[in-house]
């Protein structure tokens, strides 16, 4: 049986920063420490074991952008990391099979602008980086055969440019209802698709193999497995013109090295992601969500195992497991342009798979079997897995960790996937943020749990400041996290630490709705979508304001997407809170039905259409209940956020309470979309913060804020 390797007693011991010999001279986190933040990203262990290739990701306050850079550490713990590339754009490490180079992405700058990355090669045993690729609009997901003969990748292809009278129009015929997306400040291009695309892998410097593009149509490819043998390509796609009207999820396929026709090996009733092929190449593991049968709203990930051949039955590894395979827990520090993978590891026999699962606003890693399903924890701690991956043998591991107090470092650990063989504590390989926050003093969440107005139990966490004194009166902030199924839990949340460094008490709860509590919590909310989960957030706040410390008459409120239409619900329900701050939240149910870059044309929301249901859109919408606000509210907004458009959210909020003469205020930020607060401009992120506090503080504390008055 497995051994399970306890982390806590680990992370209590070297997570944490080392405490100063006075703590009274240690200072409070600020909101511009964030520049000073340092991400790992996307680590990569070795093939032999003896060292992990991770992107790290830092902030260039002057030149307001992030910058990513490969480093090595060895997994013995022997010395720090050391720097592997020179450039500022490199990212997405990936071994050879023999550990002898390092293939990975680089975007050079040229005429001041960022060039699509291409595939560089380096020599470990030293060198420059050279690149091997030079498509035109770039590589992605390299990918190496198992005999490190060929690299795979993906790049987008379409047609040629026009020729004739040198014409190139400009003006867009759209023909499919998805035609924007969050973070792509264009139109979506439907003529270019992500294809397939494999080289052999160059012997030396002057050896300069060609790319084979080896799929092709209107379709996209992704998520790259190769078989053992190298002969074939396994991928995921979805192959309908527009899935929204059957809601057709990914399934999976596989193609010839050299191309040639498509094979479809599987598909289930829902949507197929991560995979992984075993060593033997008789099956593939992989993420599926099972939409269910009414559709819901809430899908929870499953594990599921097929065999590698055409038209196999997949069957689902963890039906019986109530909580989320692959998830992961919602903050604001997952390293911006870094990428971070959390893969299916099939051991080589194809009898165990390794894998992460999300349970009660943590992450930890399990251990599947696959003949009996059996499940046996691997790691158990409050924290999130945040990336990982494991050598060929499956018995070494490396994981980037991160916890309520520390963004996230690596640990290694060593197990073996079948037996009760030694293991050994896990081991921390990096401190990166150590010698900032070993001058930071931070406070440390206290979970509760407590019941809502019918029975429910609710998780949550309240943050104190950090000079917190029991016998004062401190406001309070509500936090209210966005999906609406996601959670939030035992990650790092700059956020969160700093409205504690500014004097508030933090309040954040998972209320119905939020997953790592199983599938019918998670859709227990379906058509019911704002209302209970209102009034578990409630019963939270009646909760914390029990214990004495908390000033109920200075109540705050604030959330982002989700969260920030739940945040415009809250202050159209009650007047008990004096201050809101709604981040790129929805107003109007009706009018987002139609602009979002989503579709909700499957009953997943709403059981109708809007023309076909008005009464249901309206009374779930904010706005309509707008004249119930008597709170000062804020609108934070990104002018590119096409998830939850401005216009049928804080703009239509903003314009209703400055008709009632109601203290509001809309926050613009340009270039930025739905993922502002997460990999926004290092700059915006701290005006956003800024601005929080900034209403906050007027309307919670008394400090009137010029930037606010009516010119």
């Amino acid at each position: 049986m497995l051994r399970r390797l306890s982390l806590a007693a680990a992370l209590l011991l070297t997570v944490l920063p080392p405490a100063l010999p006075h703590a009274q001279t240690k200072r409070f986190i600020t909101e511009t420490d964030l520049f000073k933040f340092t991400w790992i990203a996307d680590p990569q262990i070795a093939p032999d074991g003896s060292s992990v290739a991770f992107t790290r990701v830092s902030v260039n306050e002057k030149e307001n952008r992030y910058e990513t850079s490969l480093y090595v550490v060895p997994t013995d713990g022997s010395q720090p990391p050391r720097r592997l590339t020179s450039g500022i754009r490199d990212t997405s490490p990936r071994w050879s099979p023999d550990g002898k180079r390092l293939a990975f992405l680089r975007a050079v700058e040229k005429d001041g602008k960022a060039q699509p990355p291409q595939i560089d090669l380096l020599d470990m045993d030293g060198g420059e980086a050279r690149p091997i690729t030079e498509v035109k609009d770039g590589a992605a997901a390299p990918t190496w055969s198992p005999d490190g003969k060929y690299l795979a990748f993906t790049s987008s292809t379409g047609p040629a440019e026009p020729t004739g009278d040198g014409h190139h129009s400009d003006v867009k015929v759209i023909t499919k209802a998805t035609y924007r997306a969050n973070g792509n400040p264009t139109y979506v291009d439907v003529a270019h698709h992500s294809h397939i695309f494999v080289m052999r892998t160059p012997a030396d410097a002057t050896d300069k193999p060609i790319p084979q593009q080896i799929t092709d149509g209107e379709f996209d490819e992704g998520g790259l497995a190769w078989a053992p043998d190298a002969s074939q390509i396994y991928f995921t796609s979805v192959r309908v013109a527009e899935p929204y009207y059957e809601d057709a999820g990914a399934e999976l396929y596989r193609v010839g090295r050299d191309g040639g026709a498509m094979t479809k090996i599987a598909a289930i009733d829902g949507s197929i992601g991560t995979i992984a092929v075993s060593g033997n190449g008789k099956t593939i593991a992989f993420i599926g969500e099972e939409r269910g049968k009414p559709i819901r709203s809430y899908s929870q990930p499953d594990l599921w195992i097929t065999d590698a051949t055409p038209n196999s039955t997949p069957k689902n590894l963890t039906a019986d497991y109530d909580f989320d395979i692959g998830g992961g827990i919602g903050g604001d520090q997952a390293a911006p342009r870094g990428g971070n993978r959390r893969p299916v590891l099939l051991s080589p026999d194809g009898k165990d798979v390794l894998v992460v699962a999300a349970e009660h606003g943590s992450s930890n890693l399990i251990h599947v079997k696959v003949d009996t399903g059996r499940i046996t924890p691997l790691t158990d701690g409050n924290h999130d897995v945040v990336a990982y991956s494991a050598t060929p043998a499956g018995n070494r591991l490396v994981a980037t960790l991160s916890t309520q107090t520390n963004i996230g470092d690596l640990f290694f650990l060593d197990y073996t996937p079948a037996g009760d063989a030694n293991h050994h504590a896990p081991r921390q390989l990096t401190h990166v943020n150590d010698e900032l926050f070993k001058e930071i003093q931070q406070s440390e969440p206290e979970e509760i749990t407590y019941k809502s107005f019918d029975g429910k139990t609710i998780q949550g966490w309240i943050l104190k400041p950090p000079n917190f004194d029991a016998s004062k009166k401190y406001p309070l902030i509500l936090e209210i996290h966005g999906g609406p199924h996601s959670a939030y839990g035992n990650v790092y949340t700059h956020e969160f630490q700093w409205f504690a460094a500014k004097g508030y008490v933090v309040l954040f709860v998972n209320p119905r709705g939020s997953t790592t509590y199983g599938q019918e919590f998670g859709n227990i909310i379906q058509y019911h979508y704002p209302g209970d989960d209102y009034k578990d957030l409630m019963a939270g706040v009646d909760e914390v304001i029990k214990k004495g410390y908390v000033d109920p008459n200075r109540l705050g409120v604030t959330g982002g997407s989700g969260g920030g239409l739940l945040t415009d619900w809250t202050v159209t329900q009650t007047q008990r809170f004096k201050a809101a701050v709604a981040q790129r939240d929805i107003a109007d149910w009706y009018g987002f039905w139609f602009t979002a870059d989503f579709t909700l044309f499957q009953p997943t929301w709403f059981r109708k259409a809007p023309w076909e249901d008005p009464q249901d859109f309206a009374a779930r919408s904010p706005i309509t209940h707008v004249a119930n606000v008597t709170t000062p509210e804020m609108f934070i907004l990104g002018d590119q956020d096409y998830r939850t458009p401005p216009a049928d959210g804080g703009e239509m909020m903003f314009r209703a309470l400055k008709y009632r003469h109601i203290p509001t205020v809309m926050v613009r930020f340009p270039r930025e979309n739905h993922e502002l607060s997460r990999s926004g401009e290092p700059w915006h992120r701290v005006e956003r913060l800024q601005h929080i506090i900034g209403w906050m503080d007027q309307w919670l504390m008394g400090k009137k804020n010029a930037a606010y008055t009516t010119q």
